[in-house]
């Protein structure tokens, strides 16, 4: 039973559907389990566990009352970080699937020894932080 997982509301739900598709793949070796278009709905499991889900944002906001509502800018709200073997090697197949890079791979000692990190963008402009220690 999934107790807790990233849904991640998106705009562009077909974009973002086949980045995920193809960089769940890339780094953790994980297929959709279904893919709805349709319904705005995407979710990837590993090992019997939910690790992502999509879901059209208009579709939320809808139910919320919010769709009247501006979108919020400025800084990001929500990310999302993979744990990999290798930063950079991750930043650049992301970047090969068309994920642009907010801040290069980087040694970052003060948030914690050993840990390399990295920040990319989905196609929706969802924050992505890539990290080994």
């Amino acid at each position: 039973m999934d107790l807790l997982y990233p849904r991640l509301l998106v705009d562009d739900f077909d974009a973002c559907a086949r980045f995920y598709t193809a960089a769940l793949r890339e780094l953790l070796g994980v297929e959709p389990v279904k893919v709805i278009p349709e319904a705005r709905y995407a979710n990837w499991d590993l090992n019997g566990e939910a690790v992502l889900s999509l879901f059209g944002r208009a579709a939320i906001a809808a139910v919320a009352g919010t769709s009247g509502q501006p979108a919020t800018s400025g800084q990001d709200r929500s990310m999302l970080v993979f744990k990999v073997d290798d930063v950079d090697a991750a930043t650049a197949a992301l970047e090969a699937l068309g994920a642009p890079v907010v801040a290069a791979p980087a040694d970052r000692p003060e948030w914690g020894p050993g840990l390399r990190s990295a920040h990319l963008r989905d196609p929706d402009g969802n924050l992505l932080e890539l990290q080994s220690y």
